[in-house]
């Protein structure tokens, strides 16, 4: 019998993935995962939006050879913030046995990877090389020259589709671009069969110099609604948001659970910019 995943190694294979260094057995190991769990899908898009802020390089991912530059320096640092939670009452940290088995949940939560990620990426980049970094930083000075100063919430208030599966259906996005986070606020939306989800895409221009699927979306959000058609919810939003002339529209689809990153349908609600 297979023995258990454990969180750890989740970690390890979302992370390889994000970077785009995992093993054939290990995508397939990830993929068999994903398939067993789709939420798990929202840790990967918070994973890949948190290491973008680290590295605060929107369009270019990290070289794959930084995967275990990384990783160390994620496990040392983490290490570090437990013994740093310690206080003069609690005495030397014990450390909290393995539990028998999982937590239900897979998902790894946002800050988790932005503490872990971020720090990590500081580590590795004062290793590049005094050359290295000076290209980092003028790459960065360009890139804040181009984003706008208005840093103004985004409001996006989502228009339905013929496709729409309710007239009543609303979906609204409020972004602020600071701190890339959005609420999703969703009413009127009826739940779907457990082989189907719900998924917010961000478009961006074509030829944009982001990641994208060929449809050039990203994947934003995987969500189910409520018995009541409803979802409300603080999200990750990709870094695209803080240059806004990147971003073209806002949408949702319907999509397979077992792979909503393949983006098959066409948007039930969307809003063009």
């Amino acid at each position: 019998m297979t023995a258990p995943v454990t969180p750890e190694q989740i970690e390890l294979l979302v992370a390889g993935y994000v970077l785009g260094d995992l093993s054939p057995e290990e995508a397939d190991e990830l993929e068999q995962l994903l398939q067993d769990d789709p939420d798990l899908w929202v840790a990967v898009s918070e994973a890949q939006i948190a290491l973008e802020q680290s590295f605060g390089i929107e369009e270019q991912a990290p070289p794959t050879y930084l995967k275990q530059s990384i990783l160390s320096a994620a496990e040392v640092l983490q290490q570090a913030a437990v013994a740093s939670d310690r206080t003069p009452e609690s005495g030397p940290a014990v450390l909290p046995s393995i539990p028998a088995s999982p937590a239900p949940s897979n998902v790894i939560p946002l800050s988790r990877w932005r503490r872990g990620l971020g720090a990590a990426a500081a580590v590795v980049i004062a290793g590049l090389g005094i050359s290295n970094i000076i290209l980092w930083q003028s790459l960065q000075s360009l890139q804040v020259s181009r984003r706008t100063t208005d840093q103004n919430p985004l409001v996006f208030t989502l228009e339905r589709t013929p496709l729409a599966p309710s007239p009543d259906a609303s979906v609204q996005v409020v972004v602020d671009p600071k701190d890339l986070e959005a609420t999703l606020d969703i009413k009127n939306l009826p739940p779907l069969a457990d082989g189907e989800v719900y998924v917010l895409w961000t478009v961006v221009k074509p030829n944009a110099p982001v990641t994208t699927d060929d449809k050039d979306a990203i994947l934003t959000q995987v969500f189910r609604v409520d018995a009541q058609g409803q979802f409300s919810q603080r999200i990750a939003v990709p870094p695209v948001f803080r240059d806004r002339g990147l971003v073209q529209a806002v949408a949702v689809t319907i999509e397979n659970a077992k792979a909503p990153q393949k983006h098959l349908a066409k948007p039930i609600l969307i809003q063009r910019i």
